[in-house]
């Protein structure tokens, strides 16, 4: 609950420091995503998580040429199939399903390539609430937990077509670890079972209107 209020806070206090000169335009956007699932040990074989982002969105115009705020709330659903062997060296899969909040804040700097577009680069922190199913245990020795907030950092480009239609790309880097995930190996199960840490960064292509 701190988190989405700090998260509030941050987006209301960007839209205070913007003086009675600011242009604040509102619109909706959404695209597709593909995530890579590393882990720093061999014991588990990932597919990239594919899926979804939907929501609403804010830009705050400043009187400096070139320079805006935006910032978004996005509902984000992904979802991979995570492959392991088992103790005994049987191979098992399980599909994680990630459903999440996000809420990006983003400097952007754009420059007019003429009367009919924009081109415009960003970057900016990305928090993210996981609101789906976060434990994914498959047998007494494999599990998947997806961590309940993260947090990540954004870097993009994109094109503002005759000052509504937005089409951008990102990438998006997980700061920190995303889930844990543990699996008794088959020539130690009797000892101690494998822990891992999970790090999901995310490319992104969203198509956007400004109202």
């Amino acid at each position: 609950m701190k988190k989405v209020l700090s998260i509030v806070f941050l987006v209301a206090a960007m839209l205070f420091a913007a003086n009675a000169n600011a242009q604040i335009k509102f619109g909706l956007k959404g695209g597709l995503n593909v995530t890579s699932m590393s882990f720093s040990e061999e014991v588990f074989d990932a597919s990239n998580k594919t899926g979804f982002f939907v929501g609403p969105m804010v830009k705050v115009t400043v009187p400096i040429v070139g320079l805006s705020f935006d910032a978004a709330a996005l509902y984000d659903q992904k979802e991979a199939d995570v492959k392991y062997t088992g103790t005994e060296g049987e191979l098992g899969k399980v599909n994680v399903k990630q459903q999440s909040i996000n809420i990006p804040v983003n400097v952007r700097y754009g420059f007019g390539l003429s009367s009919l577009a924009n081109i415009f680069l960003f970057a900016g922190p990305q928090w993210g609430i996981n609101v789906g199913d976060k434990n994914f245990k498959w047998n007494e020795s494999s599990s998947y937990s997806l961590k309940k907030s993260n947090f990540s950092v954004n870097v993009g480009a994109g094109v503002t077509l005759l000052n509504h239609l937005q089409v951008s790309a990102n990438y998006n880097i997980a700061c920190g670890k995303s889930a844990d995930a543990s699996l008794s190996k088959a020539l130690d199960a009797a000892a101690n079972a494998g822990k891992d840490k999970s790090h999901n960064n995310s490319w992104q292509i969203a198509l956007g209107y400004w109202f």
